[in-house]
């Protein structure tokens, strides 16, 4: 690491920059209005807000910080960090989800500061943006977290290096976010992604769309038959007042998932045995899964796409099932609507037009984002000519939300190495670096350097015309950008 970086007072460092920082912004908005394709939404002016405020800084950084929180110019409620001994790089923090509420929720980027304390403790400033909404919209989110980096610039000047970072749903953001405001130079220098959920809207719920559609099958409760009907594809139907508690108890109801298998009924145990084997989902994680598939579902379809169907199932066949001649004669059918899925596309798929270095972290037992997301990425970047730009690590961890902090110093500091320096960490390099980091922070290093995940459509059943990478490739995505309204509205 470098010698330490203590930032200048903050008033004068202000004054320095404020007029190079509008400058920027400027040049920044000019290269989104004239870039091929219509942005569905734009980085706020640091200026159409009020300044960051001094604030309490998490307890782990209590002393080792300057904390600030803010709200940009769209309504975005944001946190920032500078350590004390501050590097000179910054990592903008995309946070995962999609949250589910109208508005910014402003305690999710001071609890993300929390979380991802770390970086700060690293020796890093932090920036993070709670979205200027909830619900889906990766370009939105992309926006925001690129309008927080801005921020970060005007308050505090430009950084020496600039990283992006994303976990869980906040990869496929960060990533977007390399695509779309990391072509300009000196904005970003590198990409950080952490279980990214890296398949892109059009394929990387597949799997959810599966056991909505299975779930329904064998338990028949969602919705039941004296409810009124809907189409699966919509998740929920509008106005239905189901909590997820209710849905809970429906799941318990037809499988007894929260149950030990002694506490179970036959029927149960077979509900539950042939929905895991045929959506490949992990027990410990369907609940979380199917309120994805419930709620979030219809936040895509009723709020975002106007009720227009995004998701397909037409032409899969199922397997692994007691019965599966049965499941695939009974199993609720549907196809896309053309302008939906087009729409969805273009808000959330990568092109892997990234000309970036691109670090990965990845559990091989996530079982939310599943590991195979990281095969999907690959090929993404391969089909753009841009593999060479990617290098990706697993670990023999099995959560989702968080991977040892030790892996996260380990990654970040290579990425700004690379960014720094032109050389390429490989999985072997990493994991044998990690152990610096762990004698510190003591939580553990598990990386796998021999692993390779396998091909997406391994794990999620591809509809036809599914295996070819990019899902959306960079011509798509100019031609489609010329389409007035195309995408999700921010």
């Amino acid at each position: 690491m470098n010698s330490p970086h203590v930032p200048a007072p903050v008033r004068p460092l202000y004054r320095r920059h404020r007029f190079r920082s509008a400058a920027l912004a400027a040049t920044v908005a000019a290269l989104l209005l004239g870039a091929a394709g219509r942005a569905p939404a734009t980085p706020a002016a640091p200026d159409r807000a009020g300044p960051p405020v001094v604030a309490d800084c998490p307890a782990a950084l209590a002393g080792k910080a300057r904390c600030y929180t803010g709200q940009d110019g769209n309504g975005a409620h944001y946190a920032l960090a500078v350590p004390t001994r501050w590097n000179g790089s910054l990592v903008v923090h995309a946070h995962g989800g999609p949250d589910l509420g109208d508005a910014s929720d402003p305690a999710r980027s001071t609890e993300d500061l929390e979380r991802w304390a770390v970086m700060a403790e690293e020796g890093y400033a932090w920036a993070g943006s709670s979205y200027r909404r909830g619900g889906y919209g990766t370009r939105m989110a992309a926006a925001d977290t690129e309008s927080v980096r801005r921020v970060f610039l005007d308050r505090f000047g430009k950084p020496e290096r600039t990283y992006v970072h994303g976990q869980s749903w906040g990869g496929n953001v960060a990533a977007k976010v390399a695509e779309t405001y990391g072509t300009k130079p000196g904005a970003y220098d590198g990409v950080l992604l952490t279980n990214g959920v890296l398949g892109g809207g059009s394929r990387g719920y597949d799997y959810r769309v599966d056991l909505r559609v299975v779930y329904q099958y064998y338990c028949g409760n969602h919705p039941r038959p004296t409810e009124p009907r809907y189409p699966l594809w919509q998740g929920l139907r509008p106005g239905s007042t189901m909590t997820s508690a209710g849905l809970s108890a429906r799941l318990r109801e037809c499988t007894g998932f929260d149950a030990g298998p002694a506490e179970r009924t036959a029927l149960q145990q077979r509900n539950l045995d042939d929905i895991l084997a045929v959506t490949g989902i992990p027990e410990r994680s369907l609940e979380s899964h199917l309120r994805f598939a419930t709620f979030t579902f219809r936040d895509i379809v009723s709020t975002r796409l106007g009720g227009r169907n995004p998701f397909s199932n037409r032409g899969v066949r199922y397997s692994g099932s007691h019965d599966d001649r049965a499941l695939n004669a009974g199993v609720e059918r549907f196809s896309a609507d053309s302008a939906a899925r087009r729409d969805l596309s273009w808000d959330s798929d990568l092109t892997g037009r990234v000309a970036l270095p691109v670090l990965t972290l990845h559990a091989i037992d996530d079982p939310t984002a599943f590991v195979e997301h990281e095969s999907a990425y690959r090929a993404t970047l391969r089909g753009a000519g841009r593999e060479h730009r990617l290098v990706q690590t697993f670990t023999r961890e099995s959560e989702h939300s968080g991977l040892s902090s030790a892996e996260y110093a380990n990654s970040i500091a290579a990425l700004n190495r690379w960014a720094r320096t032109g050389h390429q960490p490989t999985p072997r390099s990493l994991a044998a670096s990690c152990a610096a980091f762990d004698r510190s922070r003591g939580t553990g290093c598990f990386y796998d350097p021999e692993f390779r995940p396998s091909a997406y459509a391994s794990r999620v059943l591809p509809r036809p015309g599914g295996l070819a990478w990019p899902a959306m490739t960079a011509a798509r995505e100019r031609a489609w950008g010329r389409i007035d309204g195309v995408g999700i509205a921010p």
